[in-house]
């Protein structure tokens, strides 16, 4: 799947495409039945199937405070988007000018002049341009003026549950894995390179593989049983995802100690799926109750984990 980072990187062989527009956090069931549709359609009319993201996402720029967390960041959507056939992902930079601009010029400049887009699909809630003007109607009467087609996408269902990333990030929230599972058709996790930390696990005969999330705001925080894929093999282990009140801990990252484990795998990337969540993070008065916590929490996190064979 190609890349497109930024408007400026589109060139002419770009011009004519099957389109849908979203965030498409976590492409989960939902996203991707629209995908399948899209991808499907982009056959029939013989185009590339492209989607177009928002880098940082609307609410981000403009309510970072309350933005929701990510499902999934970008590098994550990128393996999603390529697994479900996609040919081309345009990454938008969502800067104040980018969003000052008319509807007029979002769908005359880049949908059509740009991108030269023949089908469009988006969500009838979709609002776009200045002060958000745009919506799904413009786009209807647009599309007859400048010859594409535009359609909306429909609410998919399972267990009787509209799939949203909303929802997804609500069954987190609970620590209901199973059903965050069958929304997202896998797993939730988080990938990323692992960096050097204060190593203070070793001490204590559990050392832990970290990651900086930085800027990242995830939908769940504490301490789970997870399974950890490294290359091509995977593994049993116990994460912590937070701030490390009891060490004073002052930015956002996930700890990982990973079971019968002996690797260095400093600077690698690591991809941790979340089974189960064990308990809340929380301070305790010393390093001792910490250490005396860890142990029972890996205790806990081996029986979570106790009927996932790894070699099935």
């Amino acid at each position: 799947m190609e890349l497109i980072r930024g408007i400026h990187n589109i060139k002419p062989r770009h011009r004519g495409c099957v389109l849908t527009i979203g965030k498409f956090d976590g492409v989960h069931k939902g996203h991707q039945a629209v995908l399948a549709n899209l991808v499907e359609k982009a056959k029939a009319l013989n185009l590339p199937s492209a989607v177009m993201v928002f880098e940082p996402q609307p609410e981000e720029l403009f309510m970072p405070e309350q933005a929701p967390a990510r499902l999934s960041r970008l590098r994550d959507k990128y393996n999603a988007l390529k697994a479900q056939g996609i040919d081309r992902l345009l990454c938008v930079n969502f800067s104040t000018a980018f969003a000052a601009q008319s509807p007029k010029e979002f769908v005359q400049d880049l949908l059509v002049d740009r991108l030269g887009v023949k089908f469009l699909v988006v969500g009838d809630d979709f609002r776009f341009g200045n002060k958000r003007k745009g919506d799904f109607d413009y786009l209807q009467s647009a599309s007859a003026e400048y010859g594409f087609d535009v359609v909306s996408t429909t609410s998919f269902r399972v267990d009787d549950y509209r799939i949203s990333s909303t929802a997804v990030r609500e069954a987190l929230s609970k620590g209901d894995f199973d059903t965050a599972h069958r929304m997202l058709g896998q797993s939730f996790a988080i990938s990323g390179k692992v960096v050097h930390g204060e190593k203070n696990g070793r001490t204590i005969g559990f050392p832990t593989a970290n990651m900086l999330l930085r800027r990242h705001k995830t939908p769940i925080h504490g301490v789970f049983a997870v399974l950890v894929r490294w290359q091509d093999k995977c593994f049993k282990g116990v994460a912590n995802l937070g701030s490390r009140p009891t060490l004073n801990g002052q930015r956002l990252q996930l700890e990982t100690h990973i079971f019968d484990f002996d690797k260095d795998v400093y600077g690698q990337r690591l991809r941790i799926e979340f089974i189960a969540k064990i308990r809340d993070e929380a301070k305790f008065e010393s390093f001792e109750q910490l250490k005396q916590q860890i142990q029972e929490d890996a205790i806990q996190a081996k029986e979570c984990l106790s009927t996932i064979n790894l070699n099935g």
